[in-house]
């Protein structure tokens, strides 16, 4: 992954030196697994746990004889352990050690950038990423707040798709253990982890600070001249006993009515006679008003993060 997207907590993770730790952490808890089992002397593990360490330089002199990363790492491991040494990676291979497993949270977040990028055009203008002081938007358009923030989300999920199609070219493998899936692990395994974790940290600032405009909100809503609410003078006909497409057609006439020509669905529901025999101009006006939309908001929001 560039450095640009790399967080310096990141940039530490797939550093070399703590991969090579990783594998030396499987590889003493394989160990130690097998010392419960009663086939490694628990003795041992003592002393590997005490000596157990490996030299960077020493790993790439020997891999350049040999020709395979893992038995140059076991080989120097082994130069500071000693004899012990002869019980790590007991029944295992590569594949054992370095295998990983990949995501679709890149996705959800893209979910979230997308409607955030909506939301912030001009013509909707709801709510809109944070937009600091002397920050500027379009390099040929003043007034323009681009957002960026999210946009690049939305360029790297696309990155993140396509490492996950990698991961499934990965799983048919020759004899369920040819090392082809090796180079490309080295490469998806870090770029996604670190593209998810410069996501993630991006869409909690995005989110946290979002710019809301609930006036603009409500100016939308009141442009459809109602017609927002026809689901609910559907269900509300057809909880009165009209069959549910009989009463989709009575609401749709006006709400079409509506949408090509302007007007108010509630002023025309009202004067339908047909209508006004199942609800009442009270039944109708109950029906207006967004509160029974956000009815469960709080329920959800503890459901989410409890």
């Amino acid at each position: 992954m560039i450095q640009r997207y790399t967080r310096p907590e990141m940039g530490r993770i797939w550093s070399e030196e703590n991969g090579f730790q990783k594998w030396l952490d499987v590889e003493i808890l394989a160990a130690e697994g097998l010392a419960e089992l009663g086939k490694v002397p628990k003795a041992a593990i003592a002393r590997i746990r005490k000596r157990a360490r490996f030299d960077l330089k020493r790993i790439r002199e020997i891999e350049a004889e040999v020709k395979h990363e893992i038995i140059a790492f076991l080989s120097s491991v082994a130069e500071f352990i000693g004899d012990d040494a002869r019980y790590l990676h007991v029944g295992m291979t590569s594949s054992d050690v370095m295998d990983t497993a990949l995501a679709i949270i890149a996705s959800s977040l893209e979910k979230f950038a997308v409607e955030v990028r909506h939301l912030q055009r001009t013509e909707v203008q709801e709510a809109e990423e944070p937009f600091t002081a002397g920050q500027k938007g379009s390099s040929a358009m003043p007034h323009k707040r681009n957002p960026i923030l999210s946009e690049n989300v939305s360029g790297l999920a696309r990155l993140m798709r396509g490492y996950a199609m990698a991961a499934m070219e990965n799983v048919p493998l020759w004899h369920e253990r040819d090392i082809s899936h090796s180079s490309v692990e080295r490469v998806i395994a870090p770029d996604a982890t670190i593209a998810l974790d410069f996501m993630l940290r991006r869409m909690t600032y995005v989110l946290g600070n979002l710019c809301v405009y609930p006036e603009n909100m409500k100016r939308n809503l009141e442009k459809s001249g109602g017609t927002v609410f026809s689901e609910k003078v559907l269900l509300a006909l057809v909880g009165k006993g009209i069959a549910r497409d009989v009463a989709y057609r009575m609401v749709q006439r006006h709400a079409l009515k509506v949408g090509k020509e302007g007007g108010d669905l509630k002023r025309e529901l009202m004067a339908d006679g047909k209508i006004r025999r199942y609800l009442s101009p009270r039944d109708i006006e109950a029906i207006w008003g967004v509160k029974h939309h956000l009815t469960n908001v709080d329920v959800i929001f503890r459901r989410a993060f409890q």
